[in-house]
């Protein structure tokens, strides 16, 4: 038998939740959070990693294994880490690049230089400008990602290089 809430107690809830509409999913629900289940096994994300830098059938093949390998970083030590999206993106591998986030990898601002996206990088300088001096994975600088873009990033290594400059 379900326990009925009290009006006042109703209000409290519906106006906190009008700030934070999942406040009263989770009331009705005992609080009870969905599983996650267990964590990925650090040899399948290391794999997934490492054949993200230039195997993109075998990328294929461990995504639909295991498909919450899509956002998983491998901690390389020392504060390094790397997702299967950062290791394509540093190497200029646009094919496994747009494979990941047509399957919803999480953007950065790496990937878009490399991918030659000067409205994602040039927004995201212009709102936080200091992430031009930004490290990603191994310590590699957004100029590097757009080099390794190649004629398809240009127009985001111009940019980069003209703000350094400035």
């Amino acid at each position: 038998m379900q326990k009925q809430l009290s009006r006042k107690r109703f209000l409290a809830l519906a106006t906190t939740a009008a700030a934070t509409p999942s406040l009263l999913l989770f009331a009705q629900s005992g609080g009870a959070k969905k599983p996650k289940g267990d964590p990925l096994a650090h040899e399948l994300v290391k794999e997934w990693v490492g054949k993200a830098h230039s195997d993109l059938a075998r990328v294929k093949e461990l995504f639909a294994l295991e498909p919450r390998l899509l956002n998983a970083s491998f901690d390389h030590g020392g504060g390094d880490f790397e997702s299967a999206l950062e290791a394509a993106g540093h190497v200029g591998n646009r094919d496994i690049a747009e494979f990941l986030l047509a399957n919803g990898a999480r953007m950065n601002i790496f990937c878009a230089a490399m991918l030659g996206r000067l409205d994602i990088v040039k927004a995201t300088l212009d709102a936080f400008p200091d992430l031009k001096n930004s490290a990603g994975p191994h310590g590699l600088k957004l100029k590097h990602h757009a080099m390794k873009g190649g004629e398809q990033a240009k127009a985001v290594l111009e940019y980069l290089e003209g703000i350094q400059a400035g």
